[in-house]
């Protein structure tokens, strides 16, 4: 019996530790949208940086595989995804039903409301009421385009898509929008503490309903790539256990990306 239940244990061990190492030394394609900061941006010497990076390059060394970047568009982020251009969506994409019937998704790594951003002193608020016959910059593909679509749009509100948060800034700060409908956290890291930013705030309340805009970010991945969405979970799991996420945390907040 000893003898059967030592075999016992080195067949579990052994096939334990192979699920364990399924990526080592495998090359997993990150895609990544570099217009997002703090989150996913571009150093002036062209380096991919942010707290989505170093998050994804933390999942990565724990796993040990050998991840690269591929960058895209927002808007093409899913179709690239499903045609293989690359294996992960490493760009905070927010966990939403609507993108779930498409991708699956890693547990949630940081959440950020949306809010509508206006010169200071504006009375607009997020209602079909007050936007009506004004122009909202929104991001193409995004949750807030979404959003916008279904909701202001029928009440007659100009909602313009853009292909990225800084072509919105640009014509938000060149008095072409009203407003602009975005992530509470981008804009308030990337325009809104800039100097490009300095006469502009956001206006009324965060929104966060999960119909729109889910339960948090995460990487998404394709369906059936089970293994490597399990690896990255238990990765995740790792790193929150042993303070490496709250370093990264810290190093570009002064608060938790997690909490609502």
């Amino acid at each position: 019996m000893k003898k059967m239940l030592a075999i016992a244990y080195l067949t579990l061990s052994v096939a334990s530790g192979a699920a364990a190492d399924d990526f080592a030394g495998k090359t997993i394609k990150l895609g990544i949208d570099p217009t997002f900061p703090p989150m996913e941006f571009k150093t002036p010497d062209g380096k991919f940086a942010g707290f989505g990076v170093d998050i994804a390059e933390a999942l990565c060394a724990e796993i040990r595989a050998k991840c690269v970047w591929v960058e895209s568009n927002w808007d093409g982020m899913i179709p690239s995804l499903k045609a293989r251009k690359f294996d992960a969506i490493a760009s905070s994409m927010s966990i939403t039903p609507k993108r779930q019937e498409q991708i699956a998704f890693s547990d949630p790594i940081s959440n950020s409301p949306s809010r509508l951003l206006a010169r200071k002193g504006s009375p607009l608020q997020l209602t079909p009421e007050s936007l009506v016959g004004k122009r909202v910059g929104v991001e193409q593909g995004s949750t807030q385009e979404t959003y916008a679509k279904e909701k202001l749009l029928p009440a007659g509100v100009d909602v313009v898509s853009y292909q990225n948060p800084d072509l919105v800034n640009a014509d938000l700060v060149g008095g072409r929008l009203d407003a602009a409908f975005v992530s509470q956290l981008s804009a308030s890291e990337g325009f809104l503490k800039q100097p490009s930013g300095k006469d502009f705030a956001f206006v009324g309340k965060s929104i966060s309903d999960q119909e729109y805009f889910g339960v948090g970010d995460g990487i998404g991945l394709r369906k059936d790539d089970v293994a490597l969405r399990d690896a990255f979970n238990k990765a995740l799991a790792t790193i929150v256990a042993d303070g490496t996420f709250s370093k990264i945390n810290d190093k570009y907040f002064d608060f938790d990306i997690r909490s609502k």
